[in-house]
């Protein structure tokens, strides 16, 4: 059964966070020139950042909240997915090569944690594609096999 306070809550909050992002891509739009330009931007990207860092915490901390309620056995399997997850980063990271930019014509060439960091997080993004289009195959052929039997 639904709590009516954190509905209220919830509600409210939503309203609040809808109401600030839309004035702020609003001013964001309105400004012309250079140096506004930049500034809208950059206070765009950090709400994005602030928004998807609040979206985090709340799933983590509702999941965990309700997996523990609900079912306290569930949270060892939360545990192995974490785990799993921080073994995958770990993987990407090691993986990475950190090597520097090639052709880079910019002011300022990126530190080496910089390149580090980017490496990691292609690496990643190729480990999960990867595994995203295998398990899309494996799916398939299962789904094939099971209907082929019935």
């Amino acid at each position: 059964m639904e709590n009516p306070l954190y509905a209220k809550i919830f509600k409210w909050v939503s309203w609040a966070l809808l109401i600030i992002s839309v004035g702020l891509a609003v001013w964001a739009f309105t400004q012309f020139g250079g140096s506004a330009e930049d500034s809208a931007v950059n206070t765009l990207l950090v709400w994005a950042y602030v928004m998807l860092g609040i979206a985090l915490v709340a799933v983590l901390c509702i999941g965990l909240y309700v997996a523990a309620t609900t079912d306290p056995k569930s949270l060892v399997r939360i545990g192995v997915g974490l785990g799993g997850a921080v073994v995958l980063c770990l993987i990407a990271y090691f993986l990475a090569s950190g090597a520097p930019a090639i052709g880079f014509t910019g002011a300022t060439p990126p530190t080496a944690t910089e390149l580090k960091l980017t490496d990691t997080v292609l690496n990643l993004t190729y480990i999960l594609g990867g595994a995203a289009v295998v398990a899309i195959i494996v799916g398939e052929v299962i789904s094939a096999l099971r209907t082929k039997k019935a």
